[in-house]
């Protein structure tokens, strides 16, 4: 963690680490999207540049937010996976959704899953957190055992999919 923040105000320690233009963007993609890759991260769809990317993540590593090992599938290729710290983000970027759908032209994919988010809450909220630890923390990491239904990621998919066939981007097989 950085010596030389500007004060001990909890905004001003988080403004440290997120309060760049790609930060959150890069979490997002890994939360929302499921990329895993250096490469998956860079085709995100704000185009980032490649150094800029490096230097995020590795910020993100260094603060806790993202651990990295190596892929087991390919010997040049590293994970990146989620920390508890990260998985906590998920109702500020519900939050975060929300207030930009109400005030901002938010494309339609982005709504639509954000208005899923909205409308399932906390509940949801908590739900798809366990999905994320299980799937970057390991199969011990839930906090609850899955509930009834369809799980939390299963209830994000179909809106995103239904807004973009809507919009034409995406035509049902």
């Amino acid at each position: 963690m950085r010596k030389d923040t500007r004060s001990d105000c909890p905004v001003n320690l988080a403004l440290e680490i997120f309060g760049d233009r790609w930060t959150l963007l890069v979490l997002r993609d890994v939360i929302f999207l499921g990329a895993r890759h250096f490469r998956e991260l860079l085709a995100g769809p704000e185009r980032i540049s490649s150094n800029i990317l490096a230097d995020r993540l590795a910020v993100l590593v260094e603060h806790g937010m993202l651990t990295k090992t190596d892929d087991p599938t390919h010997k040049q290729k590293v994970v990146y996976s989620l920390t508890e710290r990260s998985i906590a983000l998920v109702p500020v970027f519900a939050q975060l959704g929300v207030w930009g759908v109400r005030h901002l032209p938010a494309g339609d994919e982005h709504a639509a899953r954000t208005a899923v988010l909205a409308a399932g809450g906390p509940p949801l909220w908590a739900e798809f957190m366990d999905e994320l630890r299980e799937a970057h923390l390991g199969p011990g990491a839930r906090l609850a055992p899955p509930g009834p239904g369809p799980a939390g990621t299963e209830r994000l998919a179909p809106a995103s999919l239904a807004a973009l066939v809507a919009a034409g981007v995406h035509r049902e097989a």
